[in-house]
């Protein structure tokens, strides 16, 4: 009995010299950024501008793995059965926190199924037309719409993105009608609007302001409460005629579930600070991306109020997808 406690003991002790090292050492091989839309969005934006910088931090490669498709769903589902060893990262965003109340099967949880990061940043989204739309204010668009509805098209960047709710949620608040249009990601969205498939579209910032400012795209306004310090000529939606509107999209760094602490922490440290880089901030900036790095313990409280918050947007809208 005696020798059987010594055994278990030294093992114990064993355990722990042997444990703390492999933290340590962290990492020791290339990580995969699991991204859940395709190039050219506000995702693969944020997640490319700090990845170098990422990586120098680590000492090791970032390798981003463009996962699109099923709403998002395809890469959280990917990300949250991956091992939780610090080795996957996943970028959720606003649309992961919608995707709980609006999908009625999902194969993964996203507060059981990950550990939060940080909140990397935020974006305001932007109000854009076809320049062959003959709207060039918000209430012209709205004019627009009425005098021809179901005619006029707005693109998402999928199914139950921020990008479909802020347009739904548009709709519901001003009586239009328009034809949704759901894409792949923000990349494919913007693309269909710049050729004309699409008339509207409710786009992140980083998704679409060189478009703006290249004159491919017209921008009517941004759907956050403030204007954007990016694009400041543009009135808030609420500013040019449908008070109270508002949206944001946001950006968070997660991994698997049952990832060590001393990895989360080490995570959240390198990529803070690869956000303050020159380079880094000045892509943002190009952007219109807002940096936050929020602490883990700050995230997590946050994703539960954003799924509460767009949850009720859903239910009232009456929007589901099984």
């Amino acid at each position: 009995m005696e020798s059987t406690y010594r055994v278990s003991l030294i093992c114990l002790v064993c355990s722990f010299v042997w444990a703390a090292p492999v933290h340590a050492q962290f990492p020791t091989k290339s990580l995969r950024f699991i991204l859940p839309f395709p190039p050219g969005g506000g995702t693969d934006t944020l997640a490319r501008a700090m990845g170098n910088r990422l990586s120098e931090a680590l000492g090791q490669q970032i390798v981003i793995d463009n996962r699109p498709g099923g709403g998002a769903n395809i890469g959280a589902e990917i990300a949250a059965k991956s091992p939780p060893d610090g080795y996957t990262l996943f970028m959720m965003t606003t649309t992961h926190a919608i995707n709980m109340t609006l999908y009625r099967n999902l194969a993964y949880e996203l507060v059981r199924d990950f550990a939060p990061v940080s909140r990397l940043g935020s974006t305001a989204m932007v109000v854009v037309v076809h320049p062959s739309i003959p709207a060039k204010s918000v209430k012209e668009l709205i004019a627009l719409a009425k005098a021809r509805p179901g005619d006029l098209s707005h693109s998402s960047s999928g199914t139950g993105s921020i990008t479909q709710l802020a347009a739904e949620l548009f709709k519901n608040q001003t009586g239009v009608k328009m034809l949704h249009i759901p894409y792949r990601g923000g990349g494919p969205s913007v693309i269909a609007l710049v050729s004309g498939e699409a008339a509207v579209g409710f786009t992140t910032t980083p998704s679409c302001i060189n478009q703006i400012k290249a004159g491919r795209l017209r921008g009517l306004a941004v759907t956050t409460p403030k204007r954007s310090p990016f694009l400041p000529h543009l009135p808030t939606v609420a500013e040019a005629g449908v008070p109270g509107y508002e949206a944001e999209a946001w950006y968070g760094l997660l991994v698997p579930a049952g990832t060590p602490k001393e990895i989360i922490a080490r995570l959240h440290a390198d990529s803070v600070k690869a956000m303050k880089f020159a380079d880094v901030k000045s892509r943002f900036d190009a952007t219109g991306l807002v940096p936050i790095g929020s602490t883990p313990e700050q995230l997590g409280p946050y994703i539960l109020s954003e799924i509460e918050k767009w949850g009720k947007v859903v239910k009232a809208l009456g929007l589901r997808v099984d």
